[in-house]
C-alpha cells in the first residue's frame, strides 16, 4: 500500500514517517462517494470505505457528480475567479440563502452579514478579529463618554459651582485631597480625576477576555490555536496571542462565577455631576471579546453540548454582553440532521463560522456570519483575504446549499436516517464488547466510539501504544490493512474513533464497518498484538 515514489520526501517528512509506521501511509489515486482507491503492487485498484470524510468536509461525498458538473460549467463559463475589490453577486446570493436558513432554524429575523475566508481556522480568526474590533470601538465610545463627563465637571469647577462628594474619593481609591487642594474645587476635582484615570487605564490595558470550552478545537493558526484546549497543540505558541480561559460545559456554577468575577474586576469609573456635586459611579467595561462554542466537539472526542448547557451559556453570555461565536465548521451543512447543529439545542450565535462541506468537497472556502447588532461596516476596510469570496468557491457553495435544501430539506432527513443506521451498528459493537468499548456518542453523521483505557493491557505493545496516546492510530492502521476501512481517532481524545461519512452511506458500507470493529475489539480483548500490528 506504500507509495512507490522514489523522490526524496520533502513534504512533511516527519509526518510521512509517522503515517508509514502506523500503516496509514497510503497514496490514494481515485475517489467517489464514500470510497477511496489505491493501487496494489500489481497495479490493481483496491477500494477503501472512507469514514474520515475529509474531516467532515464531504457531506456530499468524494467527487460528487452534480458538484463536479457544476464546477466544470462555472469554469467553462469563463467567470473571473479572482476579481478582488469588485461586486460579487454570487457571494451575495450565497449570503442571502444562508440568512434564509438561519431564519428558519433559529427564528431570528434580523440579518447576518457575511465575511468570506478560505479555511475554517481563517474563519475563526476573522470572527474573533471582528469581535475584537467591535469591542475596541465600544471601549473607545465608553472612554469618550467618561471624558465628556470629566470636562463637564471641570467646567462646573471653573465656574465655582462644583463640590466633590467625600464618598467619591473613597470610590476612586484616591484618598483625601492634599490640604493645598482641599479648598480649591478645581484642584480637588483634578485629584479625583487623576485617580479615576489611573483605575480606568489599568482596566483598559488588560487583554481582551476570550472564553472557550474545555475540549475545544478551533484551529491551529497563530490566533486560533490559543482557542484550542489541547495543550499539545497550544503550549509552544503561548507567547504569540491572547490566552483563552477554558471552562467546563457541564458545571454551570463555574461558568457563571468566572464570568461574574471578570465583570466585577473590569468595571471602570465615571465622574457624574448632579446638582453641583461630583460623584463617582461604576460603569460596566467591555472586557469580553467572544465566547467560542462547538455544538459538538469533534476533535475533543465527539462530545455533544446538551440543551441545558446551551441555555446556560446563552444566558450567561447575554448578561455579560459577551458575543457568542458558534463554530459550525465541522458540524454545519446538515451533518447532524439540521443545517446548524446548534439549532438542535436552541443555541443562537452572534457569529457563526462555517467551512469544510461548504466547499462541496472540491473548493476551499469558509464564511463568518455576523449578526446585525454586532456588525461593524468599517471592518470591511481593515480586513481582507486574497482568495476569499472568489467566483469559483462561492458558486460551488451556493450549489451545495441548493442540494441540501432541495425537496424541502430531504438531505437533512437522510442524514438523520443514515446516522441512526451508523449509530445502531456502533451500539451493537459496544453491547457485545462492553469490556473494550466504553461509549458511543454523536449526532447524525458525526459519530464516535471510545475505547476503554488499554494502558493496563497484558500486551506490552497495546499497553505502550495506549499510554503514548497512539492506540487510535494503531487501530486505524489495522482497520485499513485488514478491512479496507479508513477511520482516524479524534486529535484531542485519541481513544475515540470518529466517523463522518457522507449522506450516501449504505447498509453494505455500514455492515463492513461493523465487521471490522468487531474484529478490532476481539483483538484488543484477546491482546493479540501480532494481528493488530501485522
Amino acid at each position: 500500500m506504500e507509495s512507490a515514489a522514489t523522490e526524496p520526501e520533502l513534504t512533511e517528512p516527519y509526518l510521512a514517517t509517522v503515517l508509514s509506521s502506523s500503516g496509514l501511509g497510503v497514496e490514494y489515486v481515485r475517489a467517489e462517494g464514500n470510497t477511496l482507491f489505491y493501487l496494489d503492487t500489481d497495479g490493481n485498484e483496491i477500494a477503501v470505505t472512507d469514514y474520515c470524510g475529509g474531516y467532515a468536509s464531504l457531506i456530499l461525498g468524494h467527487n460528487n457528480a452534480e458538484i463536479t458538473a457544476h464546477a466544470k460549467s462555472v469554469l467553462d463559463s469563463g467567470v473571473p475567479v479572482y476579481a478582488q475589490f469588485s461586486r460579487h453577486p454570487v457571494a451575495n446570493r450565497l449570503a442571502a440563502k444562508l440568512n434564509e436558513i438561519v431564519r428558519r432554524e433559529t427564528g431570528d429575523t434580523e440579518p447576518y452579514f457575511a465575511h468570506f475566508a478560505s479555511t475554517g481556522a481563517e474563519a475563526i480568526e476573522t470572527a474573533v478579529k471582528h469581535a475584537e474590533f467591535d469591542r475596541v470601538l465600544k471601549v473607545s465610545a465608553l472612554m469618550g463618554e467618561i471624558e465628556e463627563h470629566v470636562e463637564q465637571a471641570r467646567d462646573a469647577a471653573r465656574e465655582g459651582r462644583l463640590t466633590v462628594a467625600d464618598s467619591a474619593y473613597h470610590k476612586a481609591a484616591a484618598g483625601a485631597p492634599p490640604k493645598a487642594a482641599a479648598g480649591s474645587p478645581q484642584d480637588a476635582l483634578e485629584h479625583l480625576v487623576g485617580a479615576v484615570a489611573r483605575r480606568n487605564g489599568e482596566v483598559a490595558a488588560r487583554p481582551p477576555v476570550l472564553l472557550a470550552l474545555e475540549g475545544s478545537f478551533h484551529g491551529k493558526l497563530m490566533g486560533s490555536v490559543q482557542l484550542t484546549h489541547n495543550d499539545g497543540f497550544r503550549s509552544a505558541f503561548g507567547g504569540l496571542g491572547t490566552q483563552a480561559l477554558f471552562l467546563p460545559h457541564d458545571q454551570p456554577d463555574v461558568l457563571k462565577k468566572t464570568v461574574d468575577g471578570i465583570r466585577a474586576q473590569a468595571r471602570v469609573l465615571d465622574v457624574v455631576v448632579t446638582d453641583g456635586v461630583a460623584e463617582v459611579v461604576e460603569r460596566d467595561f467591555p472586557a469580553f471579546c467572544a465566547f467560542l462554542v462547538e455544538p459538538i466537539q469533534g476533535e475533543g472526542g465527539i462530545r455533544l453540548l446538551d440543551r441545558d448547557a446551551a441555555a446556560h451559556i446563552q444566558q450567561v453570555s447575554a448578561e455579560a454582553d459577551c458575543p457568542l461565536l458558534i463554530d459550525e465548521i465541522q458540524t454545519g451543512l446538515g451533518r447532524t440532521g439540521a443545517f446548524f447543529a446548534s439549532s438542535l439545542v436552541g443555541l443562537r450565535g452572534d457569529y457563526y463560522a462555517l467551512s469544510k462541506s461548504l466547499g462541496g468537497g472540491i473548493a476551499k472556502t469558509s464564511v463568518v456570519l455576523v449578526h446585525q447588532k454586532r456588525y461593524r461596516g468599517e471592518f470591511e476596510l481593515v480586513h481582507s483575504s486574497t482568495f476569499a469570496k472568489d467566483g469559483f468557491s462561492t458558486a460551488i457553495a451556493l450549489k451545495v446549499l441548493e442540494m441540501l435544501e432541495a425537496e424541502d430539506g430531504a438531505a437533512y432527513r437522510q442524514a438523520v436516517e443514515r446516522g441512526e443506521m451508523l449509530r445502531a451498528a456502533l451500539d451493537r459493537v459496544r453491547a457485545d464488547y462492553s469490556d473494550v468499548v466504553k461509549e458511543t456518542r454523536g449526532k447524525g453523521l458525526l459519530q464516535g466510539l471510545e475505547f476503554h483505557d488499554q494502558s493496563g493491557s497484558g500486551s506490552a505493545m497495546i499497553s505502550s501504544a495506549a499510554a503514548g496516546g497512539i492506540l487510535g492510530y494503531v487501530a486505524a492502521g489495522f482497520l485499513l490493512r485488514a478491512h479496507h476501512i479508513r477511520v482516524l481517532p479524534t486529535a484531542s481524545a485519541p481513544n475515540t474513533l470518529r466517523f463522518a461519512p457522507s449522506l450516501y452511506l449504505t447498509e453494505e458500507e455500514t455492515g463492513r464497518l461493523e465487521t471490522g470493529l468487531r474484529d478490532l475489539c476481539a483483538l484488543l480483548r484477546d491482546q493479540d498484538e501480532q494481528r493488530l500490528t501485522g
